[in-house]
């Protein structure tokens, strides 16, 4: 699967209460959790945001509180992935239960700048920056985590088994 889109730029340690801040968590409702994706980190975020956008990030994305807005409200926003220098763990299981494909490269997230026109073929892990004119390899999915994306969740993944 190839995504495409157009990089919004943070730094490290983007926790998930500024993904989604706690005070919009009494809904569960995707839609509206997107309404506030990253309004604490970069207000506007929501209005300049296009289907298929990706997120860049530095270190430790996600960290904080574990809760399952925070990749919700990312994926309803239209983001189709999240490549970072790395992830904390607890997001990166959740992302990929929801069916949010989040790719380490640190390479690729220093480089990447706002604005940057970027594509992601998830079965090979290769990240290319088109405004740059540069490739990175990332660690490619396993093909049970892919089948768990491609379902769009693990949710949809168990249904889709029985």
């Amino acid at each position: 699967m190839a995504l495409h889109g157009f990089v919004h730029r943070y730094g490290d340690h983007i926790d998930t209460d500024v993904i989604v801040p706690a005070r919009f968590l009494n809904t569960t409702d995707p839609a509206e959790l997107a309404t506030h994706c990253m309004e604490d980190a970069n207000d506007g975020f929501i209005t300049r945001v296009k289907p298929g956008d990706i997120i860049v990030a530095g270190e430790n994305f996600g960290c904080g509180s574990s809760r399952e807005h925070a990749p919700i409200a990312i994926k309803a926003s239209g983001v189709s992935a999240v490549v970072a220098k790395s992830f904390a763990r607890i997001f990166f299981r959740n992302a990929i239960n929801l069916g949010l494909p989040i790719l380490e490269c640190p390479e690729a997230a220093a480089a990447a700048a706002a604005g940057d026109e970027m594509s992601i073929e998830l079965e090979t892990g290769i990240i290319t920056n088109i405004t740059k004119g540069q490739s990175y390899q990332s660690s490619a999915f396993p093909p049970f985590l892919r089948e768990i994306i491609d379902a769009g969740g693990l949710v949809n993944y168990v249904k889709e088994r029985k």
